[in-house]
Parts: structure tokens; sequence; C-alpha cells
């Protein structure tokens, strides 16, 4: 810490990514490691995809990208059948969030509730903008009560399906909140949706206090590309667009905003691979629940699991010096646990056996 950093941010806890070994970082074995700690998807963009990165393209990165990003912004409102008003895109979910928790949480706006157990930036950014804060206890078995929210008069952020539990909230508990507290906002970070949990976006008519946040990062294989969107009312959009032009006017490069358009028009291909994902976190469970292992019922494309026997530190630890990474966290109720990223299934099947070695 230099001498000239501001005493305001000198306790300030910065939120910590997961580990991105160097592309060509060999594990002890001698052998590339097989990443399953960041929740990516081990597959490619679809050919449309990156076909759209042509010569011309690229040519054409010299000029600034659309501020607004018209047409991905367009492609997206007819996607989700609203209208380019209602949506707006930023680098990455983690940009739109901050933006949200500026626009919306500040000042005399009066704080936000989240989870005690949930997405790692939401506090951050909490202690970042001043904002205050409550951090509501999950349940024994890591379920969001919902009955903590319903008409709490606070404004609300869930992440559903939750980090790093897995576990998801149908949209009528969704609707339930956002209907009870609509003097506040209700910002819902859909991050993980496409695996098995119900989108909150067909209520963004009913409710104009609902924010919901996608991102390209992990159901549509574009996290290099740091793209997301928000979905909300008119109002709701124009305030972040305020605060997006305060701080970064063009904040979505060219290739992502060009990808992003493309990949709308490849819907066949990544509902093949979420269904192949839920198929292989299916399997990895059912393997896994074999092993002794105790997992949460998750609709991500990850597991949260821990076993009897074996701390989470410890099998962390065992497995990176095998070569696969995997998520943990050494905090309060959950330093057992271990978070693992869906692969594919020969990349699963390596963590099984490595496992079954590992216990013997």
């Amino acid at each position: 810490m230099s001498r000239f950093f501001s005493d305001k941010f000198k306790t300030l806890k910065p939120y910590i990514p997961g580990e991105q070994p160097k592309s060509d970082a060999l594990s002890p074995l001698g052998l590339p490691y097989i990443k399953l700690n960041t929740n990516e998807s081990p597959y490619p963009p679809p050919p449309g995809v990156i076909s759209a990165v042509s010569k011309k393209e690229l040519e054409l990165q010299r000029l600034y990208p659309n501020p607004e990003g018209a047409l991905l912004v367009s492609k997206l409102a007819k996607h989700y059948g609203v209208l380019p008003e209602n949506i707006m895109i930023g680098n990455g979910s983690d940009e739109l969030l901050a933006f949200s928790f500026l626009a919306f949480f500040t000042g005399s706006r009066g704080g936000v509730l989240f989870p005690d157990i949930t997405y790692g930036f939401y506090p951050v950014y909490a202690e970042l903008f001043d904002v205050p804060y409550t951090a509501l206890p999950l349940g024994d078995d890591f379920t969001v009560n919902i009955n903590d929210y319903i008409g709490s008069g606070k404004n609300i952020v869930l992440a559903n399906p939750n980090a790093p539990t897995g576990i998801a909230l149908c949209a009528s508990d969704i609707e339930k909140i956002a209907k009870s507290n609509q003097n506040q906002i209700v910002l819902i970070d859909e991050a993980y949706v496409d695996f098995g949990a119900e989108s909150a976006v067909s209520l963004i008519s009913k409710y104009d206090n609902l924010l919901v946040i996608h991102t390209y990062s992990k159901a549509r294989s574009m996290a290099g590309a740091r793209l997301a969107y928000a979905i909300a009312s008119a109002p709701i959009i124009s305030d972040l667009m305020k605060i997006k032009y305060s701080i970064n006017s063009y904040n979505v490069n060219r290739l992502a905003q060009t990808m992003g358009a493309a990949a709308l028009d490849e819907d066949l291909y990544y509902k093949e691979k979420q269904t192949q994902i839920i198929k292989t976190r299916k399997y990895t469970m059912s393997e896994l629940e074999k092993f002794g292992f105790i997992m949460t019922d998750s609709k991500a494309n990850f597991i949260f699991a821990k076993h009897p026997s074996l701390s989470g530190d410890e099998l962390y630890i065992k497995l990176k010096a095998r070569g696969i990474l995997i998520r943990h966290w050494n905090k309060p109720r959950i330093a057992d646990y271990v978070r693992i990223t869906i692969g594919t299934k020969e990349q699963m099947d390596a963590l099984i056996s490595e496992i079954r070695e590992i216990l013997r």
C-alpha cells in the first residue's frame, strides 16, 4: 500500500477472483490444468460467433464502438420481447452491478439487503460506495428465506441461482419480493439462470422496480469478451445510462458487441450445450454421492459439495497437486465445501478418478 492511498479505502477487502493460470502453465504433473474453478463454459462459442470477427471488423477497431451498442441492444430487445429502452449493455455483469449500487443504493436511498453467503462482489461494492447493507443469513440448508425480504422496505440484491450454492428461487417467489417492495429496487443477478432456473425477465413489464442482469460469460461461452446486459423499466435503464456516461462512455468494445449480436442467432447451439452441461452435472453429482459427498440442489453450471471425512481446503489442495483446479473459501459455514465447475464429461471423469484416489 502506498503512502498516497486514500484513508477511505485502506480497510477495503477487494473481491478475489478464481485462479487463472497462464495458458501455457503446467500442473505439478507436467500437464495443463483442468480448470473447474471459475464457472466458464467448457465449450467454445459457436462458429457463427467466431466468424463474426472478420478482417473487416478487425480493421474497424481503429474506431470507437457505438456507445450504446445499438445493434446488440436492438437484437436483445427483440430476443426478449421488450423495447430497446429496456436494455443496457455493460462490460461484464460486475460493471452493471457497480453502476446499480451507485445509482440506486447510495445516499438517501438507504442501503441494501442480500444473503450472507452469496456472490462476493456485493459486500465489496457496498463497502466501496459507502452503502449501508445487511447480510441476511441463509437457512441451514443454504436456502433463501423469502420472508426475510418480503415487505422489507429495503433495496434487495439476489443472485438467482445463488452463488456459490447453486440454489434457485422460483419466479413466483421473486414476484412476491418485487410486489411487496415497490418503492425499492429489487435486483436479480441471473448469471446462472440458463442451467435450470426460472428467469424473472417476464416480470419486468409488471414491476417497474425490478432490475435483471444477465451475462454472456456462462451459458454463452464468452467470459473473455466481458459482456453483459441489464433488463428493466425504461426509467431504471435511463438512470444506469447516466451513471455509465459519468464513468466510461465507450464501456463495451466493438468486438464484444459484434460477437454478442452474432450469438443471438445461435440459440440452438447454446441450448444443446446447456442441456449437455445439465446432463453432466447430474452425472457428476450421482458419482460424487457414491463417495459420500453432500451437495446442494444446484441449478447452475457448478456443484457445491462437501465430504464428511475431507475438509474443503484439503480437497482443494490435493486436487490442485493432481492438476485440477476447484474453488474453496475459508469462510464460516462454507469452509468444508468446495465449488466445482461443470466441465466436459471427460473433465468430470478425470475429477471423479482423482477424488477416488484421494479418498483411498
